[in-house]
């Protein structure tokens, strides 16, 4: 099924306007049990050098998000609805055109040249996103050669480069070396060296450091950082790592159930969060001047089962702040309360 709405693929371009801008995405999963809604109206921008961090507990729609942005949702995910406005980049490698990336079949011949090319993606184990049987160089030479005009040997010479850009030792031998070769950290990179290798103005980077050490981890976040000043890209951050969002974001989603709960500047976020759910996330997370055996906050209850969706607002079962008679009757809109910071709350907007 493709999504009920007819917009025009192509659109006016401004200084102004967004790299990428979701509005209401809803994505859904069809299975015989019932319909699963994975993303219910998801909106937010993202403009070009800047990053975005999406944050929220497991389930929330944060890897959905990803996946519909790029077309590769597992059956039998849909669009449903919604718009995801991109900003092509032209032939003279600006961004030239916006394209509805909703309104594209996922193995049509556009949106394959802009999977890989001008939206990157680093998954969340490089173990199971690398092919086993084949080396990390020949994977790398077949990205290459495929979104850029070079024969094999030049494709062998940029993915080199590539290795030794993003700090692996001996790229010249690693180049020839399987992914259950080479330790967490460096699967990693070569994950990065593969992401990086066509000059995407998009990287959406999934939970990258999830498997990883606290000192690898430091290293692929640096490592992320520079190359991202270096190629001026943009980047989506899916991570639950609040500390990571806090040093590498510049804009914050957070979602819940699908939905995105509030939005904005990240020091708004973390210096004057307004949604509840918000609040609770940031009272959870360790502080270095807590007492000894001080018990961490939590968040009341669980989120909810696919299949049994609270009416009205999604958080209100879990909710401090809980309204009889409004949070459970009626659902709330993502709405500005200032510049640039939004909220999906009746607190903030009617009926607080």
């Amino acid at each position: 099924m493709q999504p009920t709405h007819t917009p025009s693929n192509e659109t006016a371009v401004t200084e102004e306007t967004p790299l990428l801008s979701l509005r209401g995405l809803k994505t859904h999963f069809p299975l015989d049990e019932g319909n699963v809604i994975a993303l219910d109206g998801v909106s937010f921008d993202l403009h070009e050098g800047k990053t975005l961090g999406v944050v929220g507990e497991s389930g929330c729609g944060k890897s959905v998000t990803a996946r519909s942005i790029l077309g590769i949702l597992d059956r039998p995910g849909k669009i449903m609805d919604g718009e995801i406005l991109f900003r092509r980049r032209g032939a003279d490698g600006g961004q030239t055109e916006t394209v509805d990336l909703a309104t594209l079949h996922p193995n049509s011949a556009e949106m394959q040249s802009i999977r890989g090319s001008e939206i990157a993606l680093i998954f969340q184990e490089p173990m199971t996103s690398f092919s086993p049987v084949h080396s990390i160089g020949n994977q790398l030479i077949e990205a290459i050669m495929l979104h850029r005009e070079s024969n094999k040997k030049q494709a062998r010479e940029i993915a080199i480069d590539m290795l030794r850009r993003v700090g692996i030792p001996l790229p010249e031998q690693r180049i020839d070396a399987y992914a259950f070769e080479l330790s967490g950290g460096l699967r990693q990179r070569a994950m990065i060296a593969m992401a990086l290798s066509c000059n995407p103005s998009l990287l959406i980077a999934d939970e990258p450091t999830t498997a990883l050490d606290v000192t690898t981890e430091a290293q692929i976040l640096d490592l992320i950082r520079e190359l991202q000043q270096e190629f001026g890209m943009a980047m989506m951050l899916i991570t639950h790592n609040l500390g990571v969002v806090a040093e590498m974001a510049d804009e914050v989603a957070v979602m819940y159930l699908g939905q995105v709960v509030e939005s904005g500047p990240v020091d708004d976020i973390f210096h004057a969060p307004k949604h509840p759910y918000t609040q609770a996330l940031l009272r959870s997370i360790p502080r270095i001047r807590s007492q000894t055996r001080e018990r961490l906050d939590s968040i009341t209850g669980s989120v909810p089962h696919p299949y049994n969706r609270p009416t009205g607002c999604l958080f209100n079962p879990r909710c401090p702040e809980f309204m009889s008679g409004t949070c459970d009757v009626r659902s709330p809109r993502l709405l500005p309360i200032e510049d640039r910071h939004e909220v999906n709350c009746f607190l903030y907007h009617d009926g607080g």
